[in-house]
């Protein structure tokens, strides 16, 4: 039976050993990483993203909407509704980014 200061002896050169990366025999190596991102959410459709967010989906840094007119002009709009700035979920969505304006999914 270990003595207790041991044991806490034990347990800190463990932890110094995860936070320094260090190697243990048989190749096993300690090291401390951060937690695994979740992946971002793909979405269906755009209903399933408005239902989620209402403004839809935008790239950070997006501050109007660029609403292409039938005669080609382009017009600047104020975003509508609540919507995500999001690099990581935009990048999973963009396939519903028809206008290609960095907002998947907008209200115009």
């Amino acid at each position: 039976m270990p003595s207790t200061t041991f044991a806490r002896t034990r347990v800190a050169f463990v932890a110094f050993a995860v936070t320094a990366g260090l190697t243990l025999g048989g190749g096993l190596t300690l090291v401390a990483g951060e937690p695994a991102q979740a992946a971002p959410k793909v979405y269906a459709n755009c209903t399933a993203v408005n239902k989620a967010f209402s403004g839809g989906i935008a790239k950070p840094g997006i501050k109007v909407n660029l609403v292409t007119k039938a005669n080609k002009t382009v017009e600047k709009r104020a975003l509508k509704g609540s919507v995500k700035f999001d690099k990581a979920l935009y990048a999973a969505n963009a396939k519903h980014d028809r206008d290609k304006d960095g907002i998947a999914c907008e209200k115009s």
